[in-house]
C-alpha cells in the first residue's frame, strides 16, 4: 500500500501505471489521507487506468502516515494476500525493488517481513542528505536501543510482511505515533511474537540494503516531527503490550474507482 496525502503535484502516476502494467502478482492499494488538494482525482484516474492492479481509497480526514498505512494495510489484508508492506509516494525506493523483498521472504518461509536499509555501498546508488542521513543514525541508535534489537534504519519507507495471525494483531489497534510508528510496528511485531510463543523479531525481520534510494524534495517530516518522534520512542514498548490485539475499526473511507473487496 502507498500513503498519500497532498501528492497531487508530485505524484509520478504513470510509474506507478506502468508498473502495474506489468506486474501479474503484485497489486496496490494507495490511500488518500485527506488530503486538501486533488490527490483524490489522480489516485482516481490512476485506479481507472488499471483496475485490476491499482485500488484507491480516500480517508475521510486526515489521520497522519501511521494512520494512513494501517488503513492501507488492513484494507490489502481483506484480500488475504500472501505478503503485505507499503512504499512511500514519492518512489524515492523504486518499485521495482518490491519483486526482491518477495523474494526473500519467499525464499526464507520463517521470515515475518523484509524491511528496506538506506546503507551507501559499493555498487549501490543512494542519495541522501547529510543532514537526514545523520538525524537518522541519531534516532536509528535511540530506537535500537529502545527495542533492544541491532536495527540500522527503522525509517525507511519501504517494507515487506508476511501476511498472517502477527500482522493483523499489530495493525488492529491505531498507532499511537504518527510518525515513529515503524518502530512502533517492531515492539508490536515484537510484542505478537512473544504471546504466541514465536521466534523474535531478531530472528525473523531482516534488513535489505537498498540498490537504490534517492531522497526525494517534499517530504512531509519537518524537524519538529523527527523530535516529537524522539519523545514517543520512551513509551514504545509499554503501548505495544497494550496494543497488540487490541481491535479498533479502522478511520472511515470509501473506494475511488473500484469496488471494496
Amino acid at each position: 500500500m502507498v500513503p498519500c496525502y497532498n501528492e497531487a503535484a508530485r505524484l509520478d502516476a504513470d510509474r506507478f501505471a506502468a508498473w502495474a502494467a506489468g506486474s501479474e502478482r503484485i497489486g496496490l492499494v494507495l490511500v488518500d489521507d485527506g488530503s486538501t488538494d486533488a490527490t483524490s482525482d489522480v489516485l482516481a484516474a490512476l485506479a481507472a487506468r488499471a483496475p485490476d492492479r491499482i485500488r484507491a481509497l480516500r480517508l475521510a480526514t486526515n489521520q497522519g502516515k501511521s494512520g494512513a498505512v494501517r488503513a492501507g494495510v488492513l484494507a490489502a489484508l481483506a484480500w488475504d494476500p500472501e505478503f503485505v508492506g507499503f512504499w512511500d509516494a514519492d518512489l524515492a525506493t523504486p518499485l521495482s525493488a518490491i519483486p526482491r523483498f518477495v523474494a526473500v521472504l519467499e525464499g526464507r518461509p520463517r521470515l515475518l517481513g523484509a524491511i528496506g536499509a538506506r546503507v551507501k555501498l559499493l555498487g549501490t546508488t543512494i542519495e541522501r542528505s547529510a543532514v537526514r542521513h545523520y538525524l537518522g543514525r541519531v534516532f536509528a541508535t535511540a530506537a535500537s536501543v529502545v527495542l533492544g534489537l541491532a536495527v540500522y534504519d527503522t525509517q525507511c519507507g519501504a517494507k515487506l510482511f508476511r501476511a498472517g495471525p502477527l500482522l493483523r494483531g499489530a495493525f488492529a489497534a491505531p498507532f499511537r505515533s504518527r510518525w515513529a510508528f515503524d518502530v512502533e510496528l517492531l515492539a508490536r511485531l515484537e510484542e505478537a511474537s512473544r504471546r504466541a510463543g514465536a521466534p523474535p523479531v531478531a530472528e525473523t525481520v531482516v534488513e535489505l540494503p537498498l540498490e537504490e534510494w534517492r531522497d526525494v524534495r517534499g517530504s512531509k517530516l519537518h524537524p519538529l516531527g523527527m523530535v516529537r518522534a524522539g519523545l514517543d520512542l520512551a513509551l514504545m514498548r509499554s503501548h505495544a503490550r497494550r496494543d497488540v490485539g487490541r481491535t479498533v475499526a479502522p478511520p472511515p473511507g470509501r473506494w475511488l474507482g473500484a469496488a471494496q473487496p
